[in-house]
Parts: C-alpha cells; structure tokens; sequence
C-alpha cells in the first residue's frame, strides 16, 4: 500500500481532474480514475457520469487500481488500454519494417482486431489512417536514401514501392521539392522570400511553387541559403505581397484558423505531433508527453520535442503550444519571450512590446 501511495502522489491530480472532466483520450493509459463509493476505476475519456471529486482516487496503472481493491469499468474498459498499446506497438513494428505495403486485414490480424476496429484504433491513437501511415513511412525511406546519394530509381524500390509510378502517385500532392531536388539539397527548386515586419519582430517568410517552406525570426537570407544550400534563392516580388500580407496577420492573430499553403515534410512521427499541434485550443498548451501519445508514440516525449523543434514554419504549426510535463515552457527556437507572447495573443492578454 505505501509504494501504491507514493506513485499516487507522483499524479497532478488537478491535471488529472481536469483530463477527467474533458474526458481527454490523451490521457487514457497514463492513468486510471477510481472511484471509491462505487468500487469501480476507469479510464479518463469513460463516457460514464462525472463521480463527485471526493470520491476519486487516480492510479498510474490497472495493476494498482486492481490491488487497492477496485474491479475495471465494464463501461470503457480500462483494463483493454495496455492491451491496445501492445497491439499498436506491434503494428507500428510491422509497417516501419515491412519490405512491401501491409494490407488493413494483415495489419489487423496481427493486432488480433477486425479490420474495422483495428482501423479505427489506428486513426485514434496516431491520428492518421495505417495506409497513409505506411505511405509516410515509404517516403520516409526514400527521403533518407536520396539524402544518401542513392539513384531516384533505386531508392524507389528500396523504399517498398512496386515501380516509380507508384510513388508519384503517392508523392503527389504532398512533396513540394522533386525527389532529385530533395536529394540535391533544392537543385532545381526555386525558393522566394521576403521579410516583414510583425509585433514579434522581423519575420522571413520562403515559399516554393507549392507553398510556405520556412517562416522564421531574426533570420536572413543566408540562413536560408544554409537550409536549403542548392536551391535558387530569391527575393520574392510583388508576387509575393499577397501571401507575405496573409501571413503577416496569421502571426498577428495566431488564434485564428489560416488557410496558408504549407511545403513541409516530416517523418510520419513529426507530422502527427505537427497535426496534433494544430488541434490544441489556442491559448493553451500541452506536453510533450501528451503530444507524443496523441500521435501514437507514448512515452516518446524527447521525440516530440524534437519534432516541434524540426517545425520549419512557426506560428503556422503553432509548437509554441507545446510545454514541459512541469508545466514549464521548454524550449523555442524564436525564443522563449516570443512563445510567452503567442499564448499571451491567443488568450487576448496585454503585454509589453519584445
């Protein structure tokens, strides 16, 4: 009983109360609510009435809740959570090692769910589909071996796509750069920029043909030259005034909903944590531990970290939302003033010019 007390305490029960009370999905399998008068624990997200919050205990595990006496919620079934977690991790195995594209029944059987649960189970934890996981996962793998000097031809194959047709159709309309201008570090891609000036000081918007590939603080076009070193760089004319316009008042209101043309490109991780960026209410902010499970990788909070830090557009995918688990701000590559400020923005909060 007392190691059961001392886990207790590592809880932030307020925190936990308030997953509780949202009925956040996040937060299943990083704890379980008991409920005293009743007997019973569940998951945050259990659809059941709110308990009074005199009557809640918090348990790190199942295995806890179960040795202090109380019997799984037949309602949500929390005892299923670690047997998903396992499942998932298994398929995530499969896809990131698999040779050749895996079929949802393939998947779904080595899980040991129906297709239909397996799918929906997929897209819950990880935010996107097993298929377009798959798909980020091959030009994950194609990206690496052109990086590599690998032939375009060669490194389709070996990334498990059936021929070069295949992969363009996947590639369309998610690669802004060619595959050779990927591997050549911008070769052949043309690249517009332009500077202006926000209340968080002096912004450099870049943009291919597709969309915005960088959005920065303090920077120039040497920086720029450095990120993308084969590229020809140039700066951006009267073409440019509308969409530097638009992004000038994305940064000026970051809690309102932009529908700016984006070229970045992540690792399927990176991408999903970027997705789950975009879903956090403006003006509040989540772990990255939270973000790493939101986007399928529980326990994978350094990778999250890492993956906001990888975001080439700020503000756009807004990584000024995502924190510390000790409610400290972590880092931010525009400083931590300027991610002080965004939140203060989106929350309406006055504050003293930087």
């Amino acid at each position: 009983m007392d190691t059961i007390e001392t886990n207790i305490a590592a809880i932030d029960e307020d925190a936990a109360w308030r997953a509780v009370l949202a009925r956040d999905r996040s937060a299943d399998g990083r704890f379980v609510t008991g409920v005293l008068t009743t007997g019973i624990y569940c998951r945050p997200s259990c659809a059941a009435r709110h308990p009074k919050r005199e009557n809640v205990r918090f348990f790190p595990t199942e295995a806890e809740a179960a040795a202090a006496g109380l019997r799984a919620c037949l309602r949500c079934r929390p005892d299923e959570v670690t047997r998903e977690a396992v499942a998932l991790a298994a398929a995530l195995r499969l896809i990131e090692t698999a040779e050749a594209p895996l079929s949802l029944e393939a998947l779904a059987q080595a899980a040991g769910y129906s297709p239909f649960h397996f799918h929906r189970l997929f897209r819950r934890a990880t935010g996107v589909t097993p298929a377009a996981y798959g798909r980020a996962k091959r030009a994950r793998t194609m990206a690496e071996a052109l990086n590599g000097g690998t032939s375009v031809t060669d490194a389709i194959y070996d990334a498990g796509y059936s021929g070069p047709g295949r992969f363009y159709e996947d590639a369309k309309g998610r690669l802004g750069m060619t595959p050779s201008a990927w591997r050549d570090g911008g070769r052949g891609e043309t690249i517009r920029w332009a500077r202006a000036e926000t209340s968080l000081g002096t912004m450099l918007v870049a943009a291919t043909a597709k969309g915005i590939c960088s959005l920065s603080f303090d920077q120039d076009e040497a920086d720029l030259r450095a990120r993308f070193p084969h590229a020809t760089i140039e700066q951006g004319g009267a073409e440019m005034a509308e969409l530097v316009g638009r992004t000038v008042a994305a940064v000026e209101a970051p809690a309102r909903p932009h529908d700016l043309p984006l070229d970045v490109r992540g690792t399927a991780f990176q991408e999903a944590v970027w997705r789950e960026l975009s879903r956090i209410p403006p003006g509040e902010s989540l772990s990255y531990a939270a973000l790493a499970a939101r986007a399928g990788k529980p326990g994978a909070a350094r990778a999250a970290g890492t993956a906001c830090g990888s975001n080439s557009v700020a503000i756009l995918i807004p990584c000024h939302r995502a924190r510390r688990g000790d409610g400290s701000p972590g880092g931010y590559a525009w400083g931590l003033e300027r991610k002080a400020r965004l939140i203060e923005k989106e929350r309406g909060e006055p504050r003293l010019d930087l």
